[in-house]
């Protein structure tokens, strides 16, 4: 009996049943990681569109989860094509059609910010800007706002809130932190000042300059 070869026909030893495993265990491995990049990537970039039709249908996809203002959707629009010209015809057809709309955008968010989160007019005109609204939509949309709600009372309301979550009086401290997180909210430090005083009768903190 001749004894079992452990070379190749080309005169290379064979791998043997060890290395085989570990070649195949690192084969697996390099595909596992080539999945992984390629569906973090997927999820970076979308899928490219290349007709008109198809840019409009990613478009009123986006209108239905949430409203956008007109430089949000260009600029998600932008994601799915190189196409300028392309995006433009969309963007242009959802204008036309009414679906996109600053000034009513801007109506629905300031009308939304002040109900749903108590928020003041200047943390909402700041967040609109950075939305990419025109000053002339915004200025329209919170006096809009103004004319059917009371600052006043969003006020009180958020501090008799904060004061109920609290134990005991509100010391300086406390009624400085209620104070900053009104100010934050985008409430004019003056009415900010005149609720806290007539709902705490405390020394209240030196007003800070205002921006909207």
């Amino acid at each position: 009996m001749t004894a079992r070869s452990s070379f190749s026909k080309a005169g290379c030893p064979e791998p043997s049943p060890r290395e085989n495993s570990r070649r195949g265990a690192f084969a697996t491995l390099r595909r596992f990681e080539s999945a992984i990049f390629i569906a973090m990537f997927s999820r970076g970039r979308p899928r490219q569109l290349e007709t008109e039709a198809e840019l409009y249908e990613a478009a009123l996809r986006a209108l239905v989860r949430r409203a956008h203002s007109v430089a949000e959707m260009r600029k998600k629009l932008a994601r799915y094509t190189r196409n300028d010209l392309l995006v433009r015809v969309v963007m242009a057809r959802l204008k036309e059609n009414g679906q996109l709309d600053d000034a009513r955008y801007a109506q629905q968010f300031a009308r939304n910010r002040t109900l749903s989160r108590k928020q003041g007019g200047f943390r909402i005109a700041r967040e609109l800007r950075a939305r990419g609204v025109a000053d002339e939509d915004i200025s329209a949309a919170l006096d809009l706002s103004a004319a059917e709600t009371d600052p006043a009372m969003l006020v009180r309301q958020r501090i008799e809130r904060k004061l109920k979550s609290m134990r005991g009086e509100p010391d300086e401290k406390r009624i400085a932190s209620i104070y900053g997180s009104l100010l934050r909210a985008g409430f004019p430090a003056d009415l900010i000042r005149g609720e806290l005083k007539r709902l705490t009768r405390r020394e209240l903190p030196e007003a800070e300059p205002e921006s909207d």
